[in-house]
């Protein structure tokens, strides 16, 4: 092979190391905007109260920035351009901007002793709020993970955020095993829900600070709503 030519398919194909550690197709986009569209659709379900400023604001503003980066990058994410890179941290930062007004609000209305409606209903806000944490979570946590998707399909950085189970023991996992936006998902919804890692290990001081700071959103939260439900019903 040439000095400074890009490896060949087949070179890839032959291979003997695992494909999070080789240059490897681009994943797709699709599973990210629907965690994406499920979190509009949890902010748009929210009372008024919760959610800042105009109701269509920030639903609106994530809409548009994701029809962005599908009409820039359709099909397999291979455009690693600077631009495109801000355009997806800001999708993140705004999904994260509306998850934490709307606990931040949640938790004032209850330690205020606000009217938060009956049992049921703030149960059902606090259960939209916990999934509004892990699907955010979710996508900074595969946006983050070596540098984001497109980096990570490259093979550049051998040194992980996350190390996934089939990482330490390539023998019980396929050769083409790479994590994709599902297992960035698991990692989140195990976190939120055990307040603590369980199967994958963060590896980086940001993969632990945004691990922490998930369980402690999601404990407080939790906590905080099935008291204010309990008292409620008592």
């Amino acid at each position: 092979m040439v000095s400074g030519q890009e490896p060949s398919r087949r070179d890839d194909a032959d291979d003997t190391r695992p494909a999070w550690r080789r240059h490897t197709d681009a994943e797709r986009r699709w599973p990210a905007a629907v965690a994406i569209a499920g979190l509009i659709a949890l902010q748009w379900l929210l009372p008024d109260r919760l959610t800042p400023g105009p109701r269509w604001l920030l639903p609106g503003g994530q809409f548009l920035l994701v029809v962005v980066l599908l009409a820039a990058d359709p099909g397999r994410m291979k455009k690693d351009t600077p631009t495109l890179r801000m355009v997806a941290l800001g999708l993140i930062a705004v999904a994260s901007l509306g998850t934490a007004w709307s606990v931040a609000m949640l938790i004032r209305d209850i330690t205020t002793g606000y009217d938060t409606g009956s049992a049921a209903q703030l149960l059902a806000t606090g259960a939209g709020i916990y999934l509004m944490n892990v699907l955010t979570f979710a996508v900074w946590f595969w946006e983050l993970d070596r540098g984001g998707p497109v980096a990570r399909a490259q093979g550049t950085d051998p040194y992980p955020d996350f190390l996934f189970p089939p990482m330490t023991s390539p023998d019980m996992a396929h050769k083409d095993w790479e994590p994709r936006f599902g297992d960035y998902l698991y990692v989140s919804f195990t976190n939120a829900t055990a307040f603590s890692p369980t199967d994958t290990l963060p590896m980086t001081r940001g993969a632990k600070a945004g691990m922490a700071l998930e369980s402690a959103i999601a404990l407080v939260t939790a906590a905080l709503v099935v008291a204010k439900a309990v008292n409620a019903l008592g």
